[in-house]
């Protein structure tokens, strides 16, 4: 079952949080995720609005947490702990 990676992003410092996501993209793609939306246009209709919003799709929500534990993202997510206030959640998909 599918499972997502959903991100609510506000970017202080935009160079260390560029040299973040390219970093995650790479770790995200090695681990089978794929961006479904990265920062497009939204309508905040509840809750507190992030200016960046990411979804990402993975195979399965083991795959989705293995690629969060990886060495590969946490090398990355070492650049966006100062860059930027996060929340992140994995979400398993639901059953058609």
């Amino acid at each position: 079952m599918p499972a997502y990676w959903i991100a609510h992003v506000t970017v202080h410092d935009e160079e260390a949080y560029g040299r973040y996501a390219k970093l995650a993209t790479e770790a995200i793609a090695k681990h089978g995720g794929r961006f479904l939306a990265r920062g497009g246009r939204h309508l905040q209709m509840e809750g507190r609005d992030r200016a960046r919003n990411v979804v990402a799709e993975f195979p399965s929500l083991e795959a989705a947490e293995a690629c969060y534990r990886s060495a590969e993202y946490q090398a990355a997510l070492d650049l966006a702990r100062d860059a930027a206030e996060r929340d992140l959640v994995l979400v398993e998909g639901a059953a058609s």
